[in-house]
């Protein structure tokens, strides 16, 4: 079967595998076989997840794409985070970014968008709709993704397809 998931280069595979070395981690698992997915990355609680989410995805050898806050593009960032897959989030109004998002899965050859379901760093009682509106509209499935700070693990676990019931799906 031919593999048909976004990759990453070589450079960017060794790159996750030296973070990891560097600071301990281990990734767990593969990265499942579909063309595009939606990754959930849950929870959200650090400045440092994009450097272990990154180690994680490369050393998968998966191409990613995320969602961060627009404040965060600022010249002397704006370009590197970019070249590392990062997505500009206005999130003070709306600016479409759900069907935007969803056009461009639809539109590419291989898309791995990863989004915090939370919306934040900070602890919430419920996630936002905005990562299941995406999939749904893209019809592509959901992957869920984990960093384990206590353990120094990294994976992806459980790959779905949504039912559109999501009540159901969340559950």
């Amino acid at each position: 079967m031919k593999d048909i998931r976004p990759r990453c280069s070589t450079i960017a595979h060794y790159f996750g595998k030296l973070i990891f070395l560097i600071s301990g981690w281990q990734v767990e698992g593969d990265a499942p076989m579909h063309r595009s997915m939606l990754i959930i990355a849950a929870p959200h609680t650090s400045n440092w997840d994009a450097v272990f989410l990154l180690g994680a995805a490369y050393s998968l050898r998966l191409r990613i794409n995320w969602l961060v806050k627009n404040s965060l593009f600022v010249p002397v960032v704006r370009n590197l985070i970019r070249f590392f897959g990062a997505i500009p989030v206005e999130r003070s109004r709306n600016t479409n970014m759900v069907q935007r998002l969803a056009e461009q899965i639809l539109g590419s050859t291989g898309t791995a968008l990863v989004v915090p379901p939370s919306g934040t760093r900070a602890r919430t009682d419920y996630w936002k709709s905005g990562f299941y509106r995406i999939a749904m509209a893209a019809d592509i499935p959901i992957v869920c993704g984990y960093l384990d700070y206590d353990k120094k693990v990294a994976g992806l676990g459980l790959s779905f397809f949504l039912t559109g019931d999501m009540a159901a799906d969340m559950d």
